[in-house]
């Protein structure tokens, strides 16, 4: 890679790479933004081939020079390296402070069925989840706990958006993900993979360490306000509660995620 130095904040190629943090133009690029050192390091050391462009400010390449090894290093990427200022890194994204490293990538989400295609484990199913920072933290707490995927409904938040793409804080290239689909059809795909689904919510009658979590099967988890709508829950084959055992009125919906994934997790 032979780099390029950037220096005007009003570059037309700087305006299109500040422009992915809008879905449309996403969707129109067909790419999308990763800032940050945790991140770029992740889809270096798992995908690499994704990344089309990597930008890298004057201190960011003194600090992060294992980074621009791994960029170098790998095999088969075709990585245009543009060195930057101070200036041009903060035209790039919108973060009040930025890391002095982004990379600009093509998607990685698969067809559901390829995301189903394990036999055994649990998978995540995001129903109408609209945070960024509740869809990228269950996104991490299913890849720490050994998910075989998650899929997001296509009522759900964009996967790429920035803020989605920090709080996996990685975990976006460790496991498949999936998008789109009506969340009634998400749930008759995993039975005819033989998963039994689980939908998680406080109106459930079972609780959690009385759920069967033996087998492949299913955690279908709601939106942050209103959870799972009483039609949805009606598809699961069973509805299970986090028990509360003080006087909080409800767990917010990636911790209890996070406590339902582990423990299928524990079963296992």
């Amino acid at each position: 890679m032979t780099p390029s130095v950037l220096t005007n904040p009003r570059a037309e190629r700087v305006r299109a790479v500040r422009a992915l943090g809008r879905r449309s133009a996403r969707q129109r690029a067909g790419r999308f933004v990763v800032d940050g050192p945790q991140g770029v390091r992740e889809v270096l050391r798992f995908a690499p081939r994704t990344i089309l462009e990597l930008y890298v400010d004057d201190a960011a390449r003194d600090r992060h020079g294992d980074l621009l090894a791994l960029a170098h290093d790998a095999d088969g990427a075709r990585i245009r390296l543009h060195h930057c200022d101070a200036a041009v890194m903060s035209a790039l994204v919108d973060t009040q402070h930025p890391q002095g490293i982004v990379a600009v990538c093509r998607p990685v989400d698969v067809p559901v069925a390829q995301a189903l295609a394990a036999d055994d484990g649990f998978v995540a199913v995001l129903s109408h989840v609209r945070d960024p920072g509740n869809a990228g933290t269950v996104i991490r707490s299913a890849d720490a706990a050994g998910a075989r995927a998650v899929i997001l409904s296509d009522a759900s938040v964009d996967l790429y958006n920035p803020k989605v793409v920090r709080s996996t804080a990685g975990s976006l290239w460790h496991l498949p993900i999936a998008l789109g689909g009506d969340v009634s059809d998400l749930v008759a795909a995993c039975h005819a993979r033989g998963r039994r689904v689980l939908a998680a919510d406080g109106a459930g009658t079972t609780l959690l360490p009385d759920a069967d979590l033996s087998g492949p099967h299913a955690w279908l988890m709601g939106n942050e306000a209103w959870g799972l709508h009483e039609g949805i829950r009606a598809l699961a084959d069973d509805v299970v509660r986090v028990p509360i055992h003080g006087h909080a009125e409800s767990l917010n919906l990636a911790l209890a995620a996070t406590v339902c994934m582990y423990a299928s997790a524990d079963r296992r």
